[in-house]
């Protein structure tokens, strides 16, 4: 009976939001900033088409809903390469750790960069380059604490450092995470969760390359230079908010179906809808596979998103030592259309 009105009142407020939202903010697409703070980098969730907000644990937490955080036993790394939309050249390294303090704290520090590879320089004067290239670089920094407040509430917070930068422009700045993770149930099997995402100040680009000299004839025999920098417009941070449902169907003791679901309010696109599934045989193989949505996904006249919503992955994770040391190797595909999809692998170690 208890379960019953838990899902029923997550539905309410579900709904509620929905209608509230609607369709998101799709006019103010493009108006945002920092995109790649949006891109999951963990092969693990990637794999449930980022429905897993609910049932994220340990470091990866630290992308969906860091209260998921606050259940990292001991200590955890995790480590993931991205093969991010294949023919582009883009790639994305993450590293995530995780440390319990405490009784019922847990501290975590994660790093993602992404990385264009080399692009020629180009100026009017030579339009086709031949002057070197250049490498944009995209460093996001996360620090995290969450906290077990009761044996059903758990919560944290994230404080992310942000660096966007060419070789002669670049821009920093500061955004802030939340997430409240709430665990009921006879065998803790239903979870609830809600997260607010990169909450922070606007940033701006900065640098020589925003100056322009020009040179200015006078009268005389000699001519003046003048160098003008120009002022770059502030962008906000790309913030969102994300709700989410799991529920575990205990099959046996080794074996068992986890349902996930997730609504995402974006402030500055569509809102989306997350459904996934996963199952753990052993706590040792686990398969996953997702469904992103969003309003005009299926028709490409109408398609704001690279993304055409299908996606899938595996964990394979085994004991290493006596010491109760757990070794995983995960892997996830996210359909894409252009482009060939995003390939993503991930190693996984709980100390």
């Amino acid at each position: 009976m208890k379960m019953i009105k838990h899902i029923a009142a997550f539905t309410l407020g579900l709904l509620t939001m929905v209608t509230t939202v609607q369709a998101g903010n799709p006019d103010r697409a493009g108006s945002a900033g920092a995109g790649h703070l949006l891109i999951n980098p963990w092969a693990r969730s990637s794999g449930l088409a980022n429905s897993y907000m609910a049932s994220v644990r340990g470091p990866e937490a630290m992308f969906l809903n860091v209260a998921g955080l606050a259940f990292t036993r001991k200590t955890e790394l995790i480590m993931s390469n991205n093969q991010y939309l294949v023919g582009t050249g883009i790639r994305i390294n993450a590293f995530g750790f995780g440390q319990r303090v405490g009784e019922s704290g847990a501290i975590g520090l994660s790093v993602s960069n992404m990385n264009f590879g080399d692009i020629p320089i180009t100026e009017e004067n030579l339009p086709e380059g031949g002057i070197g290239t250049f490498s944009p670089n995209y460093t996001n920094i996360g620090l995290a604490y969450a906290k077990a407040f009761s044996n059903s509430i758990y919560g944290g917070l994230t404080m992310r450092l942000i660096s966007e930068a060419i070789y002669n422009v670049r821009a920093q700045g500061m955004s802030f995470d939340a997430g409240i993770c709430y665990v009921t149930g006879e065998k803790d099997n239903v979870r609830f969760g809600i997260a607010l995402r990169n909450v922070g100040p606007p940033m701006r680009y900065r640098g020589d390359g925003l100056s322009v000299t020009a040179t200015i004839p006078t009268s005389g025999v000699n001519s003046t230079s003048l160098t003008v920098e120009q002022r770059s417009e502030r962008y906000e941070m790309p913030s969102l908010v994300n709700v989410g449902f799991a529920y575990d169907f205990l099959f046996t003791e080794k074996s068992k179906l986890t349902a996930n679901l997730q609504f995402t309010s974006n402030s500055f696109t569509r809102d989306q809808f997350g459904l996934g599934a996963e199952y753990s045989f052993r706590d040792r193989f686990i398969l996953r596979a997702g469904y992103q949505w969003e309003d005009g996904l299926t028709n490409e006249e109408d398609r704001t998103t690279v993304f055409t919503g299908p996606a899938g992955g595996v964990t394979v994770q085994l004991p290493a030592g006596e010491n109760g040391t757990i070794i995983g190797l995960d892997y996830s595909y996210r359909v894409t259309n252009p482009f060939a999809g995003v390939h993503s692998i991930g190693v996984h170690i709980a100390l």
